[in-house]
């Protein structure tokens, strides 16, 4: 397993596989995974997934400053890049590792780009972290423009993340696939995160009231309208003092606009962001 530390580096060694592949006659697939670290087998699954597609893998830990609009939350974050690159090394060390500071990104600007995804940036998420999508746009076309993968792998646990990214790719042009993969859960249904190593014991239990309003909207969502959907899970919340919802919406999936009404061959998905104590937690389900 290769670690890079430096965008110069890593550069160099991809260019030089790509080059003797060229030289083979062979074309050569470069997959890309970006984590922000505090790894969990959800990561691993998009690793090995990506293993299976491409001739190397390139893996980043880099948590990005940009794309957190709140300061509490970027320092609490959790750090653990040894456990990290040994979860890695676990499943191969043919792995490329890019291990970056944040002046290996930005330089001496640590800021983001405005970035226009055609209305996608301002639904759910975009409603609550003012900021956060042009620092995820921001970082993720710096890494693209360093590795120049051929495929990269993102989590449906960030549903609207993945569809930005996918928005990010064809208003830019840029030349990679964007594969996303299905969403992981601990035996409770709580989805795997990297904020869940924040969570007591009792707040990672209770959590899982989360999913269980998913599948429940998922079940009646034939037999009941939205607006009875959205106060059945209000009323799931209100019963439970410990963890605080912060929104939750059935959105057609396409556009991520918020559903008042079902129509005919429409896909829709629930979404959810609740809160135990200072840990955010975000979540989502297809309905139909």
């Amino acid at each position: 397993m290769v670690i890079h530390t430096t965008k110069e580096t890593l550069t160099q060694a991809l260019s030089l596989k790509r080059n003797n592949a060229r030289k083979a006659g062979k074309n050569y697939k470069i997959g890309f995974v970006p984590t922000m670290g505090a790894l969990h087998e959800g990561h691993l699954s998009l690793v090995l997934k990506a293993l299976e597609e491409n001739d190397v893998v390139v893996v980043s830990i880099f948590v990005n400053p940009t794309q957190f609009n709140n300061s509490n939350d970027l320092e609490k974050y959790p750090r653990t890049p040894e456990k990290d690159l040994s979860l890695l090394e676990g499943i191969t060390k043919d792995l490329i590792i890019y291990l970056p500071q944040v002046f290996d990104i930005y330089g001496d600007d640590v800021a983001s780009k405005q970035y226009d995804f055609e209305g996608l940036e301002f639904e759910m998420e975009g409603k609550h972290r003012k900021g956060h999508f042009d620092g995820v746009g921001t970082v993720l076309t710096k890494f693209f423009q360093i590795v120049e993968p051929t495929k990269a792998y993102f989590g449906e646990k960030d549903f609207q993340q993945l569809q930005i990214v996918k928005k990010l790719v064809a208003v830019n042009k840029i030349p990679v696939e964007i594969v996303g993969c299905p969403i992981l859960r601990e035996e409770n249904g709580l989805a795997m995160s990297s904020r869940n190593a924040r969570l007591t014991k009792q707040q990672f239990e209770e959590a899982s009231l989360i999913y269980k309003s998913l599948t429940e909207v998922r079940e009646k969502f034939d037999s009941h309208s939205i607006a009875d959907l959205n106060k059945i899970v209000a009323e799931r919340f209100l019963q439970n003092e410990d963890i605080q919802l912060e929104y939750f919406e059935i959105a057609n999936e396409d556009t991520l606009k918020t559903a008042l009404e079902k129509a005919n061959a429409t896909k829709y998905r629930a979404f959810i962001a609740a809160f135990l104590g200072e840990v955010r937690l975000i979540d989502n389900m297809p309905l139909n």
